[in-house]
């Protein structure tokens, strides 16, 4: 067995920060937490080539004290905690005293600090952590923090990097999460020079989604609230028709922390059950205030998860928030329509959306009035009983009711539908087993050339008709054009046509997933795209692909950023599902009428046995024989 031995401390301390800063975005996130946490009203951050070469953080926070500023920089030193019994109740951001350790291990820092009140501060330099000169120096209260050369003596971790635009962005939705997070800070992002963020710090949440999202999405959010004895939600919730194709908007907030959570999108998407098609998400900013020995964020080294005393209770009052929001819009009318339309008084909010700590009595029956108390108290008057009672069936909430599903399951089934037993495509009802129905076609081993087939006409503007050999045929339309797309975006000398756009369209899906489609503008141009970046979290489309609408662009990028993001598949799979993506949207629409040149041209790839199932695996065909026909209308 090889010898134990115990590591240097500048390896283990290398290894220590590998947990900690894993990118740019990483140290920016740290550095803000600590001014969050030092109370600062005005944060300012600095990056350069993604962060990779420069980051500044300055803010106004309570500064740091000349005999402690050595000691910042050591291992497990925090100013945040004193003693075990701390780690039960962590109201802090941060806590474990890793953070300038991390970053001061793996790169070249420059430290400036005053405290309020003193005479002048003090100036420390460092690389790899160690400490090099200290002396007095002039500087405004408060703290700045220079980050230069970023794992420049840890070349493993710096080979997997990605490009500067990539880290900006990463940079860019860090310091949006965490100036979402604090509404009371204002906050500045600057970008190699140009300023990209600059929120008010008003203690407003709605200022600050403002500011950061613009003025469509904020026109497209609707107040929530829910509250008992131990928990409290208050934020914004999107109208059902300001839905997206992504959760990229999904915002979660726990006593002041960004987390990410399971269970909280879960319950955001459960209230807009029955309101939204499959693949549309609601966007949301939420903001839990709970007890603090009630939620446990010691259980990721980047502190963005975080579990909860009873589960339940979080999901069911963020359910409840949700749902609040969406019956006040009809019950109250004290929202917006999914039109747009206002449909109540203005309460005195400044912007689209209800001010934030405004008491509205305009909310719907039961709609418990609270006030937020930016100081920090957090959320007032408790009135749970009566918000169940008024939003839950008989007071009691079920998240996952599949009772009622699994009976009406059984009185479909159970329905006498006619012409059931022709339901090949996708049906869970198969035929008796005496049905002389002919099987799905499959193609393989047809005897049918095109000249032997003749195309009747059109039914239901879905399916195409034809009559061969003795045989109905019915082709579906939309799963034999998709198969024909998805055949040509497989064969690789294939390019595609594309269309360029008069007027560019501006697709918004956030910073992150802005960047991962920048990532891969090469395999976007293969699919058809044209796309350059347009803000942090925006991309303008200029050219797409000749046979998807122009409202079908956003949707597909954001299905494509889905698929990207999506791990575990190989590459050759993850092309063909985003093929799949672009197949199905390019494909002819089910209850579009098609004309006869049309049909004819997919009846011939059908019948002459080119294409026999759909991208997804089903059928694209089905025979109906003679025999069959002729038993039902009672000529046999």
């Amino acid at each position: 067995m090889p010898k134990i031995i115990e590591l240097e401390p500048h390896v283990a301390d290398l290894i220590a920060a590998g947990e900690v800063v894993e990118r740019p975005a990483s140290v920016v996130k740290e550095l803000m937490e600590n001014s969050i946490d030092a109370g600062a009203g005005i944060i300012t951050v600095e990056i350069s080539a993604g962060g990779m070469i420069f980051i500044r953080v300055t803010d106004n926070g309570c500064g740091i004290a000349p005999e402690d500023a050595r000691t910042a920089f050591l291992r497990h030193a925090t100013s945040k905690l004193r003693d075990a019994g701390g780690l039960e109740a962590i109201g802090s951001l941060g806590f474990r005293g890793e953070a300038l350790a991390a970053i001061a291990a793996v790169s070249r820092i420059e430290l400036r600090t005053r405290e309020a009140g003193a005479r002048e501060g003090v100036a420390l330099s460092l690389e790899a952590g160690e400490v090099g000169d200290m002396s007095p120096a002039g500087c405004p209260e408060g703290t700045t923090i220079i980050v230069r050369d970023l794992f420049f003596n840890t070349p493993a971790r710096l080979k997997f990097m990605k490009t500067d635009r990539a880290e900006s962005s990463a940079v860019a939705a860090a310091v949006l999460r965490c100036a979402l997070s604090h509404p009371e800070t204002s906050v500045r992002f600057i970008r190699d020079g140009k300023a990209e963020y600059h929120t008010p710090g008003d203690s407003r949440a709605d200022s600050c989604i403002y500011s950061l999202f613009g003025r469509e999405f904020a026109a497209g959010l609707a107040e929530a609230f829910s509250s008992d004895e131990t928990l409290a939600v208050r934020g914004f919730v999107s109208l059902p028709a300001a839905a997206r194709g992504n959760r990229s908007y999904q915002f979660f907030f726990v006593n002041g922390r960004p987390v990410q959570s399971r269970t909280l999108q879960a319950a955001l998407e459960q209230a807009y059950a029955n309101m939204l098609p499959q693949g549309r998400f609601p966007s949301c900013v939420l903001y839990l205030a709970t007890r603090l020995g009630d939620v446990d964020v010691n259980v990721h080294p980047a502190k963005t998860e975080v579990k909860f005393v009873s589960d339940k209770q979080v999901f069911d009052g963020v359910y409840y928030a949700a749902l609040s929001a969406l019956h006040a819009l009809g019950a109250a009318g004290g929202g917006r329509e999914p039109g747009g339309a206002d449909t109540g008084t203005d309460t005195g909010a400044r912007g689209p959306v209800a001010a934030w700590g405004a008491d509205t009595g305009a909310r719907g029956p039961g709609y418990p009035k609270a006030r937020y108390n930016a100081s920090g108290g957090g959320f007032k008057t408790m009135q749970a009983e009566e918000f169940q009672r008024a939003y839950s069936p008989s007071g009691k909430y079920e998240p996952f009711n599949t009772a009622g599903r699994q009976q009406r399951q059984s009185i479909d089934a159970q329905l006498p539908i006619p012409g059931a037993e022709l339901s090949g495509l996708g049906s869970s009802l198969d035929p008796p087993p005496d049905s002389t129905l002919g099987p799905p076609y499959s193609g393989a081993g047809s005897q049918f050339p095109p000249a032997n087939y003749r195309v009747i006409g059109e039914a239901l503007n879905t399916y195409i008709a034809v009559e061969c050999r003795g045989s109905l045929w019915l082709i579906d339309k939309h799963a034999a054009h998709e198969r024909i797309h998805f055949d040509a975006l497989k064969n690789e000398p294939f390019s595609p046509m594309s269309q360029a756009l008069i007027t560019p369209v501006v697709c918004r899906h956030g910073p992150d997933d802005t960047a991962l489609l920048l990532e891969n503008e090469a395999l976007l141009d293969k699919l058809g795209f044209s796309v350059e970046s347009f803000g942090e979290d925006a991309v303008a489309v200029r050219r797409i692909p000749s046979e998807i609408d122009i409202g079908d662009a956003e949707p597909v990028l954001s299905d494509i950023c889905e698929e990207l993001k999506r791990g575990g598949a190989a590459e050759p799979a993850r092309l063909d599902n985003i093929y799949r993506i672009i197949a199905c949207k390019a494909a002819i629409k089910a209850g579009r009428s098609s004309g006869m040149s049309e049909m004819d041209a997919l009846a011939a790839r059908v019948m002459s046995g080119e294409i026999s199932v759909c991208p997804h695996g089903r059928p694209v065909a089905y025979e109906i024989a003679k025999a069959t026909l002729e038993k039902w209308f009672g000529r046999t």
